[in-house]
């Protein structure tokens, strides 16, 4: 299975060759619909047929909500799906109650009904929402869309480009989504991977560009399992945040990017390619690369290049503090195809592996499989919790932490940049720090969406 280093240097020799519902029913009219319904889309490119997905607003992806930092959010969620379905914020430090996760925040909303969405959003940054019920199928169908929460100090910038990644499994013939959502190999393996690689749910998508322009780009991946390995080619760039929150100082991107499921990251990226040449944000795979966004160059807009850009203003309590006293945790990972699991906890008894197999599930958390009654750890509000997390298995996993946010502690005790999700190759321990400063019980699992679907989901307790 690949390792961390193996994607890097792929990239590199790449980029060289080129609770209860609130106000359930509420009447208030300051509440604008977001809808989730079926629609037919052009997905796959002219000459195959519309595609059929479920999206919100009834659009791929769904409308792009767009906020000031510190602005209040209200959408009334109507579910006119076939299943039942919620709406999670995903990287947004938000009230528990409206965190979207059916069974743990919320009951789920039935088709036909509908749940009112009401916080404020404390951080600038990208984020993205998504159903959280049967997320391994409904996201699939493609029931997301970005979340933006724009800086009080907006960087110096010509434009800036939201661009979701994510890949689709489709019938060759039909272009219809694979109906399969419980598939065994999909499980034990790497997850649901597609066959069909869009860009804001469009093929080869291109948006034209002027020499010496600045973008910033703002990198989802919604995809279900799929990594993505990202460089430059006709553009200088900069990375100066990830998973919304800001980094110091801009980083270079020098090598490439990685950006597991559910993580983001921003770009701030100066157009080098002369007129009539095209740039290209490059997608690495298998050692070979091809464009996942094409920046056809039309022109000049200026002569000179701008200085390399500022940081972006720090979000408030970004510090992880009082790690030399904090609680330590240990989340042991086991599972999967080719894994050392021979027997776990599902439903309160104890099963052998190949009882877990005939059950659909592969995966445990600490020898449990999905979620339990007792919490992996219960801290009380503003506790300092280093988890150490030890992947024992052959297959990465992307690590999502709700209503939280935490920084790796590296093996010198420096910590890295502040992030809700981490990307976790096969045999790896890694270990992060976070401060418990957000009342709730925060859903912590897989978001490789078909592992979480069987078994890799755990929860906190914050009092």
């Amino acid at each position: 299975m690949p390792t961390r280093r193996d994607f890097l240097m792929q990239g590199a020799a790449i980029t060289a060759a080129l609770a209860l519902p609130k106000r359930l029913y509420a009447a208030t009219s300051e509440f604008q619909s977001l809808d989730a319904r079926t629609a037919s889309v052009q997905l796959a490119p002219e000459g195959y047929p519309k595609t059929e997905i479920w999206g919100y607003g009834g659009a791929m992806p769904g409308p792009q909500l767009r906020l000031q930092q510190g602005a209040r959010l209200q959408r009334r969620f109507m579910n006119e799906l076939p299943q039942a379905s919620t709406v999670h914020w995903h990287g947004v430090r938000i009230d528990n109650a409206m965190d979207g996760v059916a069974g743990l925040t919320q009951p789920a909303v039935e088709p036909g009904q509908s749940f009112d969405y009401d916080f404020t959003v404390p951080d600038a940054g990208t984020y993205w929402y998504h159903a959280h019920n049967r997320s391994t199928e409904q996201v699939a169908r493609g029931l997301y869309g970005a979340l933006i929460v724009e800086e009080s100090e907006p960087p110096d910038l010509d434009r800036e480009e939201v661009l979701i990644l994510d890949d689709w499994l489709l019938d060759p013939e039909t272009a219809q989504i694979d109906p399969d959502f419980t598939s065994r190999h999909d499980r034990s393996h790497a997850g649901r991977r597609g066959n069909f690689i869009a860009t804001n749910g469009r093929h080869a998508l291109s948006l034209d560009v002027r020499q010496h322009e600045r973008l910033r780009l703002r990198l989802v991946n919604a995809a279900n399992a799929r990594i993505f390995v990202l460089s430059l080619q006709g553009m200088e760039g900069w990375t100066v945040a990830l998973d919304g929150m800001p980094l110091p100082r801009p980083e270079p991107l020098a090598e490439a990017l990685i950006l597991g499921p559910g993580q983001r990251a921003d770009v701030i990226v100066d157009v080098t390619a002369a007129p009539e040449e095209t740039a290209h944000l490059v997608r690495v795979e298998d050692q070979e690369a091809a464009s996942q966004v094409a920046f056809p160059v039309t022109g000049k807009a200026s002569a000179t290049r701008r200085d390399a850009p500022d940081a972006l203003p720090p979000n408030p309590g970004m510090e992880v503090i009082g790690l030399d006293d904090a609680r330590t945790v240990r989340l042991d990972m086991q599972g999967g195809a080719m894994g050392t699991l021979d027997s776990a906890i599902l439903n309160g008894e104890k099963k052998s592996f190949r009882e877990l197999v005939d059950a659909n599930q592969f995966w445990s958390f600490n020898g449990a499989i999905g979620m339990t009654d007792a919490p992996l750890v219960d801290v009380a509000k503003g506790e300092t919790v280093k988890l150490q997390i030890d992947n024992d298995t052959v297959f990465p996993h992307a690590m999502h932490l709700h209503g939280l946010h935490f920084r790796e502690i590296g093996e010198d005790g420096g910590l890295g940049p502040l992030r809700d999700t981490i990307l976790m190759f096969g045999g790896q321990t890694r270990t992060i720090g976070f401060v418990a400063d957000n009342p709730g019980d925060w859903l912590f699992h897989c978001h490789m969406l078909s592992h979480a679907a069987s078994g890799m989901m755990t929860w906190m307790k914050v009092t």
